[in-house]
């Protein structure tokens, strides 16, 4: 799939001087998601990792928890009229005892903003379907030195970021600060979803000793994502939102906002990170 960017005509204006010239934009397209042949969701997306971005997706809907649910992902052939494949309609057969969730137009999840749930009873849906409770035994231990150093190493590995200017990212680093994995999108939900798609078809789940990091805001939509694949630690360069604090504090996560090189606040789970408090 090369379809990551695309080249667009851009008049530039300079300090007063106007000149034409191609410029670099990140593609951005619609993936419909379907699940036994079923269509389930739709995302715009950055093409690429689509079976991935599908499979973690899943994860946060709770219908995956292992690689060996999926018997299959494919792109439909023939998704238009034409019969053309667009290579934006991805199915995803479930394996032979997956249990199938009801899809109707009114599904009852609770990862999306459009979802209709909110406050008391989104926190309720995650912490019951969770399969993956946070459990890292022993706990993992951060020292704010250690996560004072993750955003640059993020942005170091953001290399479509580096042509367009206009990509979320999401990261997982191990508990020593190693890069684990990076991925970029239009949506900062899809950047994590990419991770924890490739996760589960690598067999990585739970991810209990890994630190998630994303480029943005953290939402109660990215804390639910994170809670659902057994992360620990949920780190953002901005601002949490306060659904996205109650949750983390329901289910046990570390949250951490506004981590800009020595500085952050912990908004949950301090007990994971070595703090030493004055008066």
């Amino acid at each position: 799939m090369g379809r990551v960017t695309e080249r667009r005509r851009v008049i530039r204006v300079r300090d007063g001087a106007v000149t034409t010239r191609p410029d670099t934009l990140v593609a951005e397209e619609p993936l419909e998601i379907r699940l036994n042949g079923k269509p389930l969701a739709i995302t715009m997306r950055t093409p690429g990792d689509d079976f991935a971005l599908a499979a973690g997706f899943l994860v946060s809907e709770g219908v995956l928890g292992a690689a060996d649910d999926v018997q299959s992902i494919v792109y439909c052939a023939g998704a238009t009229e034409d019969g053309t494949n667009t290579y934006n309609v991805v199915d995803v057969k479930l394996a032979p005892g997956v249990p199938v969730p009801d899809i109707t137009l009114e599904r009852n999840v609770y990862t999306t903003s459009s979802c209709g749930l909110c406050g008391k009873a989104s926190l309720d849906a995650v912490r019951t379907t969770a399969r993956f409770p946070i459990a890292d035994t022993p706990p993992v231990r951060l020292t704010p030195e250690l996560l004072a150093g993750l955003p640059d190493r993020l942005r170091a590995a953001q290399q479509v970021f580096d042509r367009t200017g206009g990509l979320h990212a999401a990261a997982l680093f191990s508990e020593a600060g190693e890069l684990l994995d990076v991925r970029e999108d239009v949506g900062r939900h899809n950047a994590v979803d990419k991770l924890v798609g490739r996760a589960l078809q690598d067999s990585r789940l739970p991810l209990s000793r890994a630190v998630l990091l994303v480029s943005g805001r953290a939402s109660f939509e990215l804390a639910q994502k994170a809670v659902m694949a057994g992360i620990p630690v949920l780190a953002a360069v901005s601002a949490p939102s306060s659904l996205a604090v109650d949750l983390a504090a329901e289910t046990g996560l570390t949250l951490v906002g506004f981590l800009r090189g020595p500085n952050m606040n912990v908004y949950a789970g301090d007990e994971r990170i070595a703090l030493h408090t004055g008066v």
